[in-house]
C-alpha cells in the first residue's frame, strides 16, 4: 500500500467530477471511473476480493469486505464517496495535488479523497495484520454523493447491513451525529421569444422567473421564522443558479433556477416539494405557468437517535489517539442519512475541515491523515 500522502495524491490526480446536472463540462474529467479503477487495483494488490456494483455508465460502487480469522466482535461499514464537485474558477491546479506548507491542494483533497485514503489505509492494515478481536469491516467507495446519492442508495437497496457505519466527510477528526436533509429542484418558466427592439411582441421568461424568485426570497424569510429543530436549527431554502436567454438582443423564452432546500426531521422531499409549489402558486403576481421538477434524489435528515452507542465507543477511540473530540450536528447532508434510514447506526468522521470543501483552493492538512487512519484501525480492532 502506498504511503498515505502519496495515496491521496494519486486520488486527487484522477478527476472524478460529478456534472451535477450540467451539460457544459469537459467530458474528460467527468465521473468516477478513473478513481474506481485505481482503488480496485489497490485493493487487489493487497489480496482483497472486491466487487463492482454498477450504478450508471462510468459509475460503479466498489465493495470489499475484511473477514477476520475468528468470529467477528461486530461488523462495521467504512463508506467514502468517489466523486467531487466541478472545478470552475479554482485558483490552484484542480488535479495537480501540489503540496506546500503541510497542505495538499486540489479538487477533492478535502471532500472527500482524504477520507477515502485513510479508510483504505486502515482497511489494508487490517488485511495485513489480522488483529485478534477485530470486526468484520466492509469498505464501500460509492458514486454520486455530491448530487443525488445514487451510489449509497444502491448499496443499501442491495440488502447490505452492518452493526455500525462510519461515513467519510471532513470533520476535523470529530464526530458528526446529526445533519439536515437536502431537496433540490429545477424551477422553469417559459415565454415567447422576439427581437429585443420590440419586446412588447414577446413574453420574457426571465421576468416571470424574477417574480418566482421574489416568492422564494419571501418563503426563505418565513422558514426562518418557524420553530427550529432543537438539534439542527431552522429550515432553509436557497437559489444557487439562474440561467436563461440566448443573447442580449432576444427576449428570452426560457429560464431555469436551481433551488436548494435543507430539511429537518419530520420533513421529506415530497412534503417540501408540495409546500414550495403551493407557496409559489398562491402568489398574486404569479399568473403564468411554471414547472417545479426534482433535480436529484435528495438526502434525508440524519438524527442522533440510533447512534448513541456508536458515538460513545468511537469517541473513546478518538480520545485515545488525539486526546479529545466533540460530537455535534452540521447543516450539510451526507450519505450517512441513507445508511441510517436502513437501520444501521451511522456517524460522520474524517480528516479536514468542511470550510475547505468545494473551495477555489481546496486543501487538506496532511497532519490529520495518519491520526484518522489510526482511529479507524483501532475502532475496527474493538479497542
Amino acid at each position: 500500500m502506498l504511503p498515505l500522502p502519496q495515496l491521496l495524491s494519486e486520488l486527487v490526480r484522477r478527476p472524478s467530477v460529478n456534472p451535477m446536472g450540467r451539460t457544459d463540462l469537459d467530458p474528460a474529467i467527468l465521473y468516477e471511473a478513473r478513481v474506481t479503477a485505481f482503488l480496485e487495483h489497490e485493493l487487489r494488490n493487497i489480496g482483497c476480493a472486491v466487487r463492482r456494483q454498477h450504478v450508471a455508465p462510468e459509475r460503479d460502487n466498489l465493495v470489499a469486505t475484511y473477514e477476520p480469522p475468528h468470529p467477528p466482535a461486530f461488523s462495521v461499514l467504512f463508506e467514502a464517496h468517489q466523486d467531487t464537485v466541478p472545478v470552475d474558477a479554482m485558483t490552484v491546479e484542480p488535479f495537480g495535488a501540489a503540496v506546500a506548507g503541510g497542505r495538499l491542494y486540489g479538487r477533492g483533497a478535502c471532500d472527500v479523497k482524504a477520507g477515502a485514503a485513510v479508510m483504505l489505509t486502515a482497511f489494508a492494515r487490517l488485511v495485513r495484520e489480522k488483529p485478534p478481536g477485530s470486526a468484520r469491516v466492509t469498505l464501500a467507495f460509492t458514486v454520486d454523493e455530491e448530487h443525488g446519492g445514487a451510489g449509497v442508495q444502491e448499496l443499501m437497496a442491495s440488502g447490505f447491513r452492518a452493526d455500525y457505519a462510519i461515513v467519510a466527510e471532513p470533520t476535523l477528526l470529530n464526530i458528526v451525529n446529526a445533519h439536515k436533509g437536502v431537496a433540490r429542484w429545477a424551477l422553469e418558466t417559459g415565454g415567447r421569444a422576439c427581437h429585443s427592439s420590440r419586446p412588447d411582441q414577446g413574453v420574457s421568461a426571465v421576468y416571470r422567473m424574477a417574480r418566482l424568485l421574489r416568492g422564494i426570497e419571501d418563503y426563505a424569510r418565513e422558514l426562518q421564522d418557524r420553530a427550529p429543530d432543537p438539534v439542527l436549527g431552522p429550515r432553509t431554502v436557497s437559489v444557487g443558479r439562474v440561467t436563461g436567454g440566448v443573447s442580449p438582443n432576444t427576449v428570452p423564452d426560457y429560464c431555469r433556477a436551481d433551488v436548494d432546500r435543507r430539511l429537518i426531521p419530520g420533513e421529506t422531499y415530497d412534503t417540501a416539494t408540495a409546500e414550495l409549489d403551493a407557496v409559489l402558486r398562491a402568489r398574486p403576481d404569479v399568473d403564468f405557468p411554471f414547472t417545479l421538477t426534482r433535480a436529484s434524489s435528495g438526502c434525508l435528515p440524519l438524527g442522533p437517535e440510533l447512534s448513541g452507542d456508536l458515538v460513545a465507543r468511537f469517541g473513546a477511540v478518538i480520545d485515545s489517539v488525539v486526546g479529545r473530540h466533540t460530537a455535534h450536528p452540521v447543516p450539510f447532508g451526507t450519505d450517512a442519512a441513507t445508511v441510517a434510514a436502513a437501520g444501521v447506526p451511522a456517524v460522520v468522521f474524517g480528516p479536514g475541515d468542511i470550510a475547505q470543501a468545494h473551495t477555489k483552493d481546496e486543501w487538506i492538512d496532511l497532519a490529520q491523515l495518519e491520526p484518522a487512519a489510526e482511529i479507524l484501525f483501532r475502532f475496527a480492532c474493538g479497542k
